[in-house]
């Protein structure tokens, strides 16, 4: 079982990269770019490999590969997570750098893409353990990354203390520098409004989608698979606004109810037990079902390649927001094209967490602090803006939204990598 479920990761990161280059072609082929510019577009900048030995609590040691992928930096600092995961593959990190690249250039901040990540389960280790492996990952890849070259931020299995450790250990070599990475704790420069800056955008993204075919978000049945960070933010301001959210999963399992859930009392369950199971405001569901719910619009806010072949006939949604990164893989793209149902873009459904990481790195280098509603507003403007430009590359080239948020960033950042001369 172990090694179908190692080839099972393996395929989705290939998949994951594959399809992230196969949309990039496409889109580069509607722009007509030609083959040097788009070889150099797709090669990324750099790739780093680093060996993190730790002495463990127990006194042995243990060895772990971190990893770093420099995607592109031709409009600004590279700009991406850090994830502490078992599962963590070359090839996923570099199709998520990747994906950074297209999506800082979509939401028009002045970054490019990078991802990076250490292969281990840290629910397996300690604080301390945790603590000692992040400094010595830092260590190794410091002179690689800073505040006008490399910009990490959390991801799946980090969060703010990580960033606060990676910020004392960087600054031991280069001075206090809390630009050098984003998603850190309010009292070391984080911004207000991080918190729920991602699951915010999707509110945004789905309403400006909904405004444009004549609907909003009020009275719209909901399902989210996925109740972490995002999933969970998404439910509680898309019900504040009136959205009915029928279903909800996440990894302890899956819950219906059709009237609607009351997700305030839902989030406070959540926090006391951990986990959406056994909520009695609705009652439990098969998980594997929860795409298939039927409802107005789907969120997959959870893993990548979840809507595939096998199930995309089945999904009655009429809208699907990416709220997860490459949920949505190009063959359930076709079939789900197909039937009529409209998809709104991981890279740009998803982009609020880096939009408001990057008014963090603003302020941190301003040295000067915004009020939360000031994040909110500028965040709403500039989803909105988002969508709009969007939508402009969909009527240029008669295109999905898809291939429309993949000629708008690769567009902006072909035109800046000729404009500094590299494109030759």
């Amino acid at each position: 079982p172990q090694t179908k479920k190692k080839d099972q990761t393996e395929r989705k990161d290939m998949n994951a990269l594959a399809a992230t280059n196969r949309n990039f072609k496409l889109a580069s082929r509607l722009l007509g770019l030609d083959s040097k510019l788009e070889k150099s577009l797709l090669i990324p900048f750099r790739e780093i490999k680093v060996e993190c030995t730790i002495p463990k609590d127990d006194g042995t040691l243990a060895s772990f590969v971190g990893f770093r992928v420099q995607h592109d930096n031709a409009r600004g600092p590279m700009k991406g997570g850090i994830r502490y995961h078992p599962e963590v593959e070359p090839d996923e990190v570099n199709a998520l750098a990747q994906l950074m690249t297209w999506k800082t250039a979509v939401a028009n901040i002045p970054y490019g893409g990078a991802k990076g990540g250490i292969g281990c389960d840290p629910s397996k280790l300690s604080i301390s353990e945790l603590e000692r492996l992040t400094r010595v990952f830092t260590q190794k890849i410091h002179d690689l990354i800073g505040i006008h070259t490399d910009v990490p931020a959390p991801d799946m299995g980090t969060g703010p203390q990580t960033m606060a450790w990676i910020l004392d250990e960087y600054s031991k070599f280069h001075g206090y520098s809390p630009a050098v990475v984003t998603g850190k704790p309010i009292d070391l420069g984080g911004s207000l409004g991080r918190d729920a800056a991602t699951g915010r955008g999707v509110m945004f993204a789905t309403e400006a989608l909904l405004n444009e075919h004549g609907k909003s978000i009020s009275g719209q049945r909901f399902v989210i698979q996925g109740f972490g960070n995002v999933g969970s933010w998404a439910a509680k301001l898309i019900s504040e606004q009136g959205g009915k959210i029928v279903a909800v999963s996440d990894i302890t399992g899956a819950i219906k109810n059709k009237d609607g859930i009351d997700i305030e009392s839902l989030l406070n369950y959540t926090k006391e037990h951990r986990g959406v199971k056994g909520f009695d405001g609705a009652h439990p569901i098969d998980a594997n079902s929860i795409l298939v719910e039927d409802c107005d619009i789907l969120i997959p806010a959870a893993l990548g390649g979840v809507i595939n072949r096998e199930n995309a006939n089945e999904i009655k949604a009429k809208f699907i927001i990416e709220a997860a990164n490459h949920p949505t893989d190009p063959d359930a793209d076709e079939i789900l094209s197909k039937k009529g149902v409209v998809i709104l873009p991981d890279i740009y459904a998803n982009s609020g967490g880096v939009t408001v990481s990057y008014f963090e790195w603003v302020q941190n280098i301003q040295g000067f602090m915004w009020e939360e509603e000031k994040v909110n507003d500028e965040l709403k403007t500039y989803m909105n803006r988002g969508f709009k430009n969007m939508k402009e590359m969909c009527k240029t080239h008669s295109c999905d939204l898809r291939m429309g948020a993949f000629t708008l960033g690769v567009n902006r950042v072909a035109r800046a990598t000729v404009l500094r001369g590299w494109g030759a």
